[in-house]
């Protein structure tokens, strides 16, 4: 350890005290429905990811380093645009979205309230929806 991390405490121990995000996978058509239901009763997030282009995987990392966010107030979905276009086709049609990548979407009661991309994807606004 050298003496700049004795003092401001090193980076990677600031990332060892974050916990993993509650992430889960949103590999089904099915699942979508299932997510407007659950909305009616825990707020309900899906953030579009594409895992070829540098701007997602930026905007991905500062989206883990800002959630602030319980698993208890929200379910947070990962959506893998590579490998589930359809899926993605679908959310715009049953949310009423315009298809982006990276994005971000927000569900309450069965319909969209919050939707961003890019770098106005801010995981904070969650907090407007618990």
């Amino acid at each position: 350890m050298g003496i700049f991390d004795k003092i401001f405490g090193s980076e990677k121990e600031a990332k060892e005290e974050k916990q993993a995000l509650p992430w889960q996978a949103l590999n089904s058509v099915k699942q979508l429905d299932d997510i407007a239901k659950a909305s009616k009763s825990k707020t309900q997030a899906i953030f579009k990811h594409s895992t070829r282009c540098g701007i997602s995987r930026m905007v991905i990392r500062q989206f883990e380093s800002n959630f602030d966010v319980t698993a208890e107030d929200v379910d947070l979905y990962y959506l893998d645009l590579l490998n589930h276009r359809d899926i993605s086709n679908e959310i715009s049609a049953k949310f009423q979205v315009f298809h982006e990548s990276p994005q971000f979407i927000v569900i309450k009661n069965g319909v969209t309230v919050h939707h961003a991309s890019h770098g106005g994807i801010d995981p904070r606004v969650l907090n407007n929806f618990k």
